[in-house]
């Protein structure tokens, strides 16, 4: 993998977890950092450079992380809606990781971060990038991980309708496999 092209902004209010971040990227041959002490700062440097990750805490004085997602998945001006974006935070609770996969992140980084955890996030940034959808009021990276063939629930998107469901005699009407 070739850590060396990428352009990664930090964004956190700490200047410890940035440093922290800056030596792991390093560590792993990133070249390029970009860092901002909140979302504000953050957008003014995706205005001008072309970002390729941008790793961001959730908590954070003046525009938070979640603000900062929304902003950038959403703004008529922003910059690069469909920038990676991953996540930090050491509140790691369910509403708070569906608050933040509900704005449009594309993974999600625990505290304390590690640098097997950076390389992990960036390389299933990177090698398996979900597709972004527009559904309703969200747009990001399509939140299904995986097609579970034993989900018997409503599809809700079109392409499903159409790409997911096939009439099978062996297991029933409407079963959700894959056209071949």
């Amino acid at each position: 993998m070739r850590f060396d092209l990428l352009k990664i902004l930090l964004v956190d209010d700490n200047q410890h977890m940035r440093l922290l971040l800056i030596e792991i990227l390093r560590a792993i041959g990133v070249r390029q950092v970009y860092e901002a002490m909140d979302g504000s700062e953050a957008l003014a440097i995706l205005r001008s450079t072309a970002i390729d990750v941008v790793f961001t805490d959730l908590s954070m004085n003046g525009l938070d992380g979640i603000d900062f997602v929304n902003l950038v998945r959403n703004s008529p001006d922003s910059p690069n809606p469909f920038v990676p974006i991953v996540m930090i935070t050491g509140h790691s609770t369910e509403r708070r990781v569906n608050e933040a996969r509900n704005a449009g992140v594309n993974e999600f980084l625990v505290k304390p971060v590690t640098a097997r955890g950076v390389i992990h996030r960036l390389t299933l940034l990177i090698e398996n990038p979900r597709p972004f959808v527009r559904a309703g009021d969200y747009f990001g990276p399509d939140r299904r991980r995986r097609d579970d063939p034993r989900y018997q629930g409503e599809r809700r998107r079109e392409d499903d309708k159409s790409s997911l469901y096939v009439d099978d005699p062996q297991v029933g009407r409407g079963h959700p496999t894959r056209r071949i």
